[in-house]
């Protein structure tokens, strides 16, 4: 028993995660700092904003659905963690992993935007339901991509649900990332990904020159801190699933140099493209990502 709740508060679980996730936040920062010719934030200022907030007083906006609007933020928090215990636990012992893990994986994503779309629309605000119904719909837009790039991995992988399986198959064959359907894949993935994490160009659901925070608006004290700190472990758990489904997962050194190529790379994304409208990454995802993502998948059948 102490050991389980080890393994899900300090290592593989809570702690760490969050711990990786806002030095991952603070070279965000900073790289985004350097590159508008500025100095950036010291090193320990993502931890410096959640203890300001959780000193804070948590307001509960007149009129809100309260329950909701308090336990939404829990929400994503809680997915991350499972969500890291489980890969962290697959790369280091593949074989504990159970029939349709990977589905499950699937699933407990989307518990970030669930949990930001009820706290939205449960603040009763106008600006945080424009907010909160932009997420949905960007969700709608990136998760059919998303799903075909996965499912391009099964196929790659001779069928197996099992993200142990998935790991094992790229041991003994190599990543599927050296392959024409791979690569497909992992860029699809990539940009699947910044949508997940509401970077630029796909932030519209929290454009503060429109909506201001969006449906984060009224949220403050200890509640805005957890959707801070749930946004942090996926900024770290995001890349680490890539790695693990496509580049051979975490078995030598090399993969912390995969894992920053990949953060790399969001983060240029992010400050080399400006916002696109939500209609405009509507279409762009069920057309041009989907297609793609179908490609890699007929090339995946193929053996490609």
């Amino acid at each position: 028993m102490l050991k389980l709740l080890f393994g899900i508060i300090i290592f593989p679980g809570f702690l760490s995660t969050v711990a990786a996730g806002l030095l991952l936040s603070w070279i965000d920062r900073k790289v985004t700092a350097r590159l508008q010719w500025r100095s950036g934030p010291p090193w320990y200022q993502p931890w410096a904003d959640l203890a300001k907030l959780f000193g804070k007083e948590t307001i509960v906006p007149q009129g809100s659905a309260t329950a909701v609007f308090l336990v939404a933020p829990l929400l994503g928090i809680v997915a991350m963690t499972i969500i890291a215990a489980m890969v962290y636990t697959m790369n280091i012992h593949p074989d504990r992993g159970f029939i349709g893990d990977l589905i499950v994986l699937v699933y407990l994503f989307t518990i970030p935007t669930i949990g930001v779309f009820l706290g939205g629309t449960a603040s009763r605000n106008p600006l945080a339901s424009v907010g909160a119904s932009r997420e949905m719909t960007m969700y709608l837009g990136y998760e059919v991509p998303f799903l075909i790039a996965i499912a391009t991995v099964i196929v790659k992988a001779g069928g197996t649900i099992k993200l142990g399986e998935i790991i094992l198959a790229q041991r003994s064959a190599g990543p599927f990332l050296y392959s024409i359907s791979g690569v497909i894949a992992g860029l699809v993935m990539l940009l699947a990904v910044q949508a997940k994490l509401g970077f630029s160009p796909f932030d519209s659901p929290e454009a503060e020159q429109e909506i201001m925070a969006g449906p984060f608006i009224e949220y403050s004290g200890v509640a805005l801190a957890f959707f801070r700190i749930t946004k942090a472990m996926m900024l770290f758990v995001l890349p680490l699933f890539i790695v693990s489904i496509l580049w051979g997962g975490f078995t030598t050194w090399w993969a912390a140099a995969k894992f920053l190529a990949i953060f790399v790379l969001l983060v240029l994304i992010k400050n080399t493209n400006p916002r696109v409208r939500i209609d405009q990454a509507l279409r762009f995802f069920w057309t041009w990502l989907s297609a793609a993502a179908a490609i890699g998948l007929v090339l995946a059948l193929f053996g490609l």
